[in-house]
């Protein structure tokens, strides 16, 4: 996937806010997981699409100075300066790209497949870079188990933030975004080959990161918003305003996480 299709690009000036609010909101999820397939110390580490820092930094943690831990993205630029000594940087594309190493006993990926076109062949080279046992974690969203930015439609200030999500989510759409991608997740790791799979989902509700994640979003997109006749800039204005003052109980959608071992 090129910079050039997808939507949050991670060179705009609100990619740090986006990966700073991810990391409060997720963090806590991915490591449960992780910790939960029993890394450890040596373990070697592919972090696909990694973004910001938080994630590859904590696996680097883990895995000690035995260990291996690459991070690897399309654009790497926010990313190269801000890791870890433990962490090793490089640009790479998971539908294109051979696997960057020689096998991995983790290879994770969050909030990136849903985003590639060709997410099912992505999925299966990352399954293929695993070592005998190792584990593929995946996390994405659900979307569509979930579509309100506000489930507690219950006001004006509500039901317009749920407009301004409704115009971001069809930008998504247009851009190829599979907005039912999470719930797949389990099959899709089953037909790569991957046994012991398991999922479970995450639902954020009211938590001030959420808030923070979604003004980035909608400060980077505003003109794909305004320019599409979605909302006018008026209500845009009105809706960052409304996130500022605290006003709202904001959502995501589902993360699903999902992971499956190789035999």
């Amino acid at each position: 996937m090129g910079s050039e299709e997808y939507l949050l690009d991670n060179r705009a000036a609100e990619a740090g806010g986006r990966f700073d609010a991810l990391s409060v909101i997720f963090d806590p999820v991915t490591f449960r997981h992780v910790d939960a397939l029993g890394i450890a110390p040596g373990w070697r580490c592919w972090e696909v699409g990694a973004g910001g820092p938080s994630v590859p930094d904590g696996l680097a943690a883990r895995v000690g100075s035995t260990g291996q831990v690459v991070a690897t993205d399309i654009e790497i630029g926010w990313l190269a300066d801000r890791v870890g000594a433990g962490v090793e940087v490089a640009r790479h594309d998971v539908v294109r790209d051979a696997p960057p190493g020689d096998g991995f006993d983790l290879v994770h990926a969050r909030l990136v497949l849903l985003h590639v076109p060709e997410r099912e062949k992505a999925l299966r080279r990352m399954a293929a870079a695993l070592r005998p046992g190792g584990w593929l974690l995946v996390e994405d969203y659900d979307i569509s188990l979930q579509t309100m930015i506000c489930p507690d439609a219950h006001g004006p200030d509500q039901l317009l933030a749920n407009k301004v999500k409704d115009g971001f989510r069809s930008l998504l759409s247009e851009r190829g975004v599979d907005a039912e991608f999470g719930r797949r997740l389990p099959r899709l790791l089953r037909q790569v080959g991957l046994l012991d799979v398991s999922a479970d989902a995450y639902f954020p509700l009211a938590m001030p990161a959420v808030g923070a994640l979604e003004r980035a979003n909608i400060v980077q997109v505003r003109d794909g918003l305004v320019g599409r006749g979605f909302v006018t800039d008026t209500e845009v204005d009105a809706y960052l305003a409304l996130i500022g003052a605290g006003r709202l109980d904001l959502a995501t959608g589902p993360l699903v996480s999902a992971a499956g071992r190789s035999g």
